[in-house]
């Protein structure tokens, strides 16, 4: 019993592209090759996109799987799985498409609604499976359709909901659902419509204004708003203009607002009604007349010198009848002068600041605009300076001067001169600076500042301040008498100049052995300085350098130069005695030694003969000792 698969098939009937509602089969074919007739149990498992969907055992070699009315959710990519003997085949894949949806069944949840309430969808696909797209569309006479979409992933219905709004009458619904096979869409039909009923919770506000034209300012004008509602509850009632709100009222239809009209009440207003969700409302423009222009006030003099007299006067264009007050601008507040068209006072520095007159006619006030009022006190003399302190500058370093008045108003206009020569000026409050960069050696010019405000007085000008040029030293030099070498005892001169800088010139010498020491300083006014030193020493031999500084604080060094300290010639000749003297004595006696012994030599043979037993004996006995190691003759 030897058997072999050939192929497994998979057919639609009656083909792979079917009408939806229609009937429709699947079916599983296998090809089996035997060696002898005989029965084999086949299991046929046919899946769709992956999902079973039918299973049976047969002894025949074709199974088939009945869908009496086809859906759009059968659609998809069928495969049949045929087991046999321990042996499996699988059949390609097929993809059949069932074309057309079922019509979807729309529900309203109300069939009559209020302005501002929503209506409640439902759309449901019957037998359709997900995923889908529900369309839903919202209808009114001469109106284009507003639809509204929504993804359904997990199930065949929707529910949506749409809000009414003011002037929504009879509104009609529908909805169609879609869906998107191998990337191409396909609709349903569109659904039942269905009606929905919209009834106004209350009618569009009325808005009048009384007086409703002629108003002028001054007159008393009222603006009435009222609706009609079908219920009371949660209503209310809002005036606005400019987005400003005027008044409201709750639970009432009316709402009354009275005011004085004014030139700034010209303008639109806004009545408007809400109840929940809805809200209606009505505009009107209102036109008030001005009952006379802002008054002006005049200033004698805008810029005037302290203890001098000012004279404001408050007038109205064309109009004389007016109850005129004059005030001071303050950020704290006005400050009231006097109920008065005219104000003549005598002003100091504190009365520096912004005037204004208000005029009032029939309750209504109006402010002209503000007047500034400058009083000025008058500059003292200046006093120029440097900013460092010192009238010096180093040659090409900067020179900063301040130029101060201790008394005048600002604003202050400061002049700084270099000799004859303006070089800057600068307004300010009570003093300003001025930076010279341009210090060279020859500068003999010297400074001055002038300064001036809007005082009658004029110009002040400082007292002239020179200033002390300060050249740097170059380089510096040592040198000694004598050079290099001195006697001990004797004294030594040092000798230190440099090239250029201004005086004084502060002069420091220095030895250098194991640590520097300052051995002496002054300062002077000169390019050199002589230092004489006295007595010099074994222990004053070293190493000798100069310093030379001055205002500019830079200080310059010397090379430096050896000194050594010897012997003095007396020094010498104590040394050679105390030398030459014993030297001298020795030979003295050596020689007295030697006439001794010639004067012994006349004297008899056998003294003679035993001297020199005696000198032979001790010349032996010296030579046998120095052998011998333990003594050596002098």
């Amino acid at each position: 019993q030897v058997f072999t698969f050939n192929t497994v098939e998979i057919k639609v009937q009656p083909s792979a592209d079917v009408k939806n509602g229609a009937p429709m089969a699947i079916i599983c074919h296998a090809d089996i090759s035997k060696s002898t007739d005989f029965q084999l149990k086949h299991n046929f498992t046919i899946l769709k996109d992956g999902k079973l969907v039918f299973m049976t055992v047969s002894d025949k070699e074709e199974a088939r799987y009945e869908i009496p009315t086809a859906r759009s959710s059968d659609t998809g990519n069928y495969e049949c799985t045929v087991e046999a003997g321990g042996k499996t085949k699988t059949s390609k894949s097929s993809h059949v498409w069932v074309r057309g949806m079922t019509k979807p069944i729309l529900t309203a949840e109300k069939k009559e609604v209020l302005e501002g309430e929503v209506v409640k969808l439902r759309c449901e696909l019957p037998e359709e499976a997900p995923p889908l797209f529900f369309i839903f569309r919202k209808m009114k006479m001469n109106s284009t359709p507003k639809e509204e979409s929504v993804f359904e992933s997990a199930r065949n219905y929707s529910v949506v909901e749409f809000s009414v709004e003011e002037g929504d009458n009879i509104l009609q619904f529908d909805c169609f659902g879609r869906r998107y096979v191998k990337s191409e869409q396909e609709d349903s039909e569109h659904s039942n419509k269905t009606l929905v009923t919209v009834r106004e919770p209350f009618i569009k506000p009325t808005l009048i204004a009384r007086p409703s034209h002629n108003i002028t300012e001054g007159d008393r004008i009222q603006f009435e708003c009222s609706t009609v509602v079908a219920r009371m509850r949660d209503i209310e009632i809002i005036l606005q203009k400019n987005r400003t709100i005027l008044n409201s009222v709750r639970d009432e239809k009316v709402l009354k607002y009275t005011t004085v009209a004014t030139l700034e009440d010209s303008g639109e207003y806004l009545c408007k009604v809400e109840q929940g969700r809805a809200s209606k409302s009505t505009k009107l423009n209102v036109l008030v007349s001005e009952l006379f222009p802002k008054p002006v006030l005049a200033a004698s003099e805008s810029n005037l010198d302290e203890n001098k007299e000012l004279t404001l006067s408050c007038s109205i264009s064309g109009f004389r009848k007016a109850n005129f007050s004059i005030l001071r601008k303050n950020s704290n507040g006005d400050l009231w002068l006097k109920n008065s068209r005219n104000l003549t006072m005598r002003v100091n520095v504190n009365d520096t600041g912004s005037y204004s007159c208000k005029a009032e006619v029939r309750g209504i006030v109006k402010e002209s605009k503000p007047v500034r009022i400058n009083v000025y006190a008058p500059v003292s003399k200046p006093t120029l300076s440097v900013v460092s302190g010192l009238p010096e500058v180093v040659v090409g370093e900067p020179l900063r001067l301040i130029c101060h008045s201790v008394t005048g108003t600002p604003p202050i206009t400061f002049r700084f001169y270099k000799g004859n020569e303006v070089k800057e000026t600068v307004v300010n409050g009570t003093y300003a600076t001025f930076l010279d960069e341009n210090i060279r050696q020859n500068d003999r010019k010297g400074y001055k500042c002038e300064a001036r405000n809007n005082h009658s007085s004029g110009m002040k000008t400082s007292n002239i301040l020179n200033i002390t040029v300060i050249v740097p030293i170059k380089n510096a030099s040592l040198g000694s008498l004598p050079n290099g070498v001195v006697q001990d005892g004797s004294d030594i001169s040092f000798l230190c100049t440099v090239n250029g800088g201004s005086w004084p010139i502060h002069f420091k010498f220095f030895r250098k052995t194991d640590h520097e020491v300052l051995m002496y300083e002054r300062s002077e006014n000169a390019d050199r300085m002589l230092w004489r030193k006295k007595g010099m020493s074994k222990q004053d031999t070293g190493t000798y350098y100069c310093t030379a500084s001055n205002r500019a604080n830079v200080d310059v060094r010397s090379h430096p130069i050896t000194i050594n300290v010897i012997l003095a010639t007396w020094q010498k000749g104590v040394i050679a005695a105390f030398v030459l003297l014993p030297i001298a004595g020795a030979v003295t006696l050596t020689s007295w030694w030697c006439l001794y012994k010639k004067k012994k030599a006349k004297g008899p043979s056998m003294e003679m003969s035993g001297s020199a037993l005696a000198t032979n004996s001790t010349s032996e006995k010296l030579t046998r000792q120095h052998n011998d190691g333990d003594y050596y003759s002098g």
